[in-house]
This record gives structure tokens, sequence and C-alpha cells, in this order.
């Protein structure tokens, strides 16, 4: 059974990934895996490079401000990107072997259909702000144009299969272990 485990910006994916590696488990990160094949494959670095142009890698390193700049033109540049490096990231995973992964936009990607079970993070719009300010030195406004660009959190918990609240108060192992029960870890 393939397992993926998704939440907003701020909801502590990462903080429950860490905890369910003292149960042995080790997820795949969709982000950091999309960030090293950037960087690494050749193909695309040849697709992104005939959809960007010519400057968008310099001496073999990814000029992130013309990527950024290519991005933020259009939501359909945006969309483009991802057509190219979303399937990379699929494609990835299965290679990997692993049977869990972690994935911040896993509905918007498309990269829950390769997942028997999604698991979602969840906390307080305010908390997961906070968090985001802190986390990242970043302005509330920057952080709210995140949020804005990631599935609403009340509809990612309807669409997944169980819920973890990290709140700072709801205990996470407790919610780990039932979880973990469920699905016969």
């Amino acid at each position: 059974m393939k397992i993926g485990i998704t939440g907003g910006i701020g909801s502590g994916k990462s903080y429950v990934c860490k905890r369910l590696a003292r149960h042995g488990i080790e997820v795949y990160d969709c982000d950091a895996a999309a960030k090293q094949l950037i960087r690494t494959s050749p193909i695309l670095y040849k697709e992104l490079t005939a959809l960007i142009g010519p400057d968008t890698y310099q001496d073999g390193q990814l000029n992130k401000a013309a990527v950024a700049q290519f991005l933020l033109q259009s939501e359909d540049n945006a969309k483009a990107i991802d057509a190219i490096v979303h399937p990379a990231v699929f494609r990835d995973f299965e290679a990997s072997g692993m049977t869990w992964m972690e994935s911040a936009i896993m509905y918007e990607s498309g990269i829950y259909q390769l997942v028997d079970k999604v698991i979602v993070v969840t906390a307080p719009e305010e908390i997961r702000i906070q968090r985001v300010m802190h986390r990242d030195h970043i302005t509330r406004e920057k952080v709210l144009q995140w949020m804005q660009r990631q599935l609403p959190q009340e509809e990612v918990i309807c669409r997944a299969d169980y819920e973890i609240v990290n709140d700072g108060i709801s205990d996470i192992d407790e919610q780990l272990a039932h979880v973990l029960e469920i699905l016969n870890y």
C-alpha cells in the first residue's frame, strides 16, 4: 500500500514525517525530489530550457531568477513548468521503491493517483501563518499569497482518508499511532 502525506504550507507535514521516521517509515519528499531533479536531470534541463529560454541555466546551474520571472508572468507558464516537473517526480517516486510520500500539492499535481491512502496534516490558519513567518522570515502577506496558491485546507480534508491535527495541543504521536494501526503498520 502506498501512502501520501499532504497539508498546506505551515501545517507541519515535515514534522509528522520526522515522527514517522521514529516508526522506521521513510518518506519520499516530493519537493526535495523536484529540486534535485531540476538540478541534475538532463531531460529536465533540455525541456525547461526549451520552454523558458537559454537563460534557464547558467554554467549548469538553475537560474532561479529567470525561472521565477517566467513562472510569475502567467498561470499558463506555471502550468507549463508543472507539466514538465510533476511527471518527472512521479517517475522518480515510482522508481524509488518507497511506499510513503510527502507532497504539499498532492491533489493539485495529480500525484495522489499514485497512492492508495492520503493523510492530511492540518493546523488552524493563524498558527500556520505564524509558523511560516517565523520559519521563512517572510511577511504575513507573502504567507497568505502562498496559501492562496494551494487548495483550501477544508477541501483537502474532504478528499483525504485521514487527518492529523497539528495545532500544538493535540497529541501527534497518539494520532499517528491510531492511523498506523488502521493501516496495519
